[in-house]
């Protein structure tokens, strides 16, 4: 008895100093599970949408992203545009302070600026800045942007360079110093300060008091990595976490019957994407001086062998059983919950493994010593390519293993590994040592940074994972990035959607929900009923606060 009781008691105290609340002299600390942390607290070089998470609760930006898809103000006050579109001219806040003290000026957001403009090596942020001409702080409240031409999406631009402290970056500005800081620290003005990173472990972030915004309610938020998804559900169940940014849809029913757990779905703050990617680098395109290894198997440069696999492809069952139909088709590189961007008049290839055959026999791929699997025409290689995926990614194994099946069919053989989220990045960007990997791409409010990835001048940098090369497709690009008429720009995204969708360098499975959830016994307030689902997202966690 006298053990039982002590158990009680230790159960207790675990519980009041994980959640706190009003009048328990306890901090209050959200505990929130997923898969992966980022790849790196410097956000000039990471890659990982947990990045990005981690980066939007430290840091301050000009705009904010609402959860009803809007760009409104946040570090800015005020922006007035000249007449032909080249000059902005912003205001800033005034008396904001860095997590350190140390105020921030509209010096701080013209260096910020400055400096990923001048980093290639920042491969998805340097693309924001491409038409900057010149960035100035005339003083201390007043950024002004110069441009070499107009663009179309000044606030989508700026909305995720979030602003550095000069006193800190200045001394890693030059060369390859930038890349290579590793921002421990993470000094920003966001609602949340770093108190302690753990790699691949935990990350453990406080209020800023000083916030000029929202102060959050809660003292501190932990976001927790598990190794498994099955490990992740029962910390929820059990009370060792508050929330999971990413339910398994395999766990959706045990949560939903789970007690005090409520499971929430709707559509992703920035929409999401699942692709199936093929490694198609012309061997004259290899990035051999920029770590280029190119060494993808030679049939997938052939269009015929990836419209056939796309043929063979099940995108609805794929929905059913990886998703639980918490999805919907996937079809252009543009998410359709990106609204009008998405190009509604695309025909997807049907499912037909009888049409995805015939043209792999009319293109000479022959089952050469009868094993089962297809042989290159002139003999050389079977069709056996290799199939990678982050082992963050839940649902990628189902993936892979039903694409197994699918392909099959049709006299293809994968050999599937799950590889650690980095060492896959590595392989695959510019590296391209890889032949086909499952990997997911989150959209901007805007088009253009999904549109970036194709262009042939995004394969030395690695943000062009295919290795593919269109020069119409490129032509589309620049065009569209400078084009203010709306109609006119609108037409141009289409087509490049097009070109993608018939040149099949990707397959997209499918645009999947967000499906995220929540102990409803530990804090309240959750945004869970919004146009877009983010519980993650500084606008829940600055005002959720502990159950009494």
């Amino acid at each position: 008895m006298k053990n039982k009781i002590l158990y009680l008691f230790v159960v207790v105290a675990l519980i009041l100093s994980a959640c706190g609340g009003a009048g328990s002299g306890q901090p209050s600390v959200v505990r929130i599970g997923w898969a992966s942390g980022p790849d790196s607290l410097n956000i000039g070089v990471a890659w990982l949408m947990a990045a990005y998470t981690i980066s939007e609760l430290t840091y301050s930006s000009m705009y904010e992203f609402k959860l009803d898809g809007t760009l409104v103000l946040d570090l800015g006050t005020d922006v007035s545009a000249s007449a032909d579109g080249l000059v902005y001219t912003y205001k800033i806040r005034n008396g904001i302070k860095f997590h350190d003290g140390k105020p921030l000026t509209a010096k701080d957001v013209a260096f910020t600026y400055n400096l990923v403009k001048a980093h290639t090596d920042f491969p998805t942020l340097n693309s924001y800045t491409e038409h900057f001409a010149s960035i100035e702080a005339p003083d201390d409240s007043t950024v002004v942007i110069t441009l070499d031409q107009p663009v179309p999406n000044i606030a989508s631009k700026l909305v995720f360079l979030y602003i550095l402290p000069e006193h800190i970056w200045k001394d890693h500005s030059e060369g390859d110093a930038a890349a290579a800081f590793e921002n421990l620290e993470m000094i920003g003005s966001g609602p949340f300060k770093m108190l302690e990173n753990k790699p691949n472990e935990f990350i453990r972030l406080g209020v800023n008091k000083n916030y000029y915004g929202q102060v959050p309610k809660v003292d501190e938020v932990i976001f927790q990595v598990f190794s498994s998804s099955d490990a992740l559900v029962q910390a929820l169940k059990t009370g060792q976490i508050d929330m999971i940014t990413s339910v398994p849809n395999t766990s959706v029913a045990s949560l939903r019957t789970a007690a005090n757990v409520k499971v929430v779905t709707g559509a992703p703050l920035s929409p999401d994407l699942e692709d199936i990617i093929f490694n198609m680098v012309d061997p004259t395109n290899c990035p051999t001086a920029d770590g280029g290894l190119c060494t993808g198997h030679p049939a997938l440069r052939d269009k015929q062998v990836r419209l056939a696999m796309a043929y063979a492809t099940d995108k609805q069952k794929i929905i059913d059983i990886v998703l639980l139909g918490l999805g919907a088709p996937g079809i252009a590189l543009i998410p359709n919950g990106t609204g009008e961007w998405f190009n509604s008049e695309i025909k997807d290839y049907a499912y037909d493994p009888a049409k995805g055959n015939k043209l792999l026999d009319d293109a000479g791929y022959k089952d050469a010593n009868g094993d089962g699997t297809r042989d290159m025409p002139d003999g050389s290689l079977p069709l056996t390519f290799r199939m990678n995926w982050p082992s963050s990614d839940n649902a990628a194994p189902r993936i892979a293993e039903l694409l197994s099946e699918m392909w099959k069919q049709l006299g293809i053989k994968l050999e599937m590994q799950a590889v650690e989220s980095d060492a896959l990045t590595a392989k695959c960007c510019p590296a391209l040592d890889y032949d086909i990997m499952i990997w997911s791409w989150v959209a901007d409010p805007d088009p253009n940074t999904l549109l970036i990835i194709p262009i042939t001048d995004s394969i030395p940098t690695g943000y062009n994972e295919t290795g593919y090369s269109n020069p119409r497709y490129d032509e589309l690009f620049k065009l569209q990035g400078s084009e203010m008429d709306g109609s006119k720009r609108l037409k141009m995204v289409w087509e490049m959607q097009k070109i993608i969708h018939d040149d099949a360098p990707y397959i997209i499975p499918y645009y999947a929900f967000a499906v995220q959830a929540y102990r409803t016994d530990r804090f309240k307030g959750w945004l869970d009923s919004e146009t877009k689902l983010a519980l993650e997202d500084p606008s829940s966690l600055t005002i959720i606060e502990p159950v009494k």
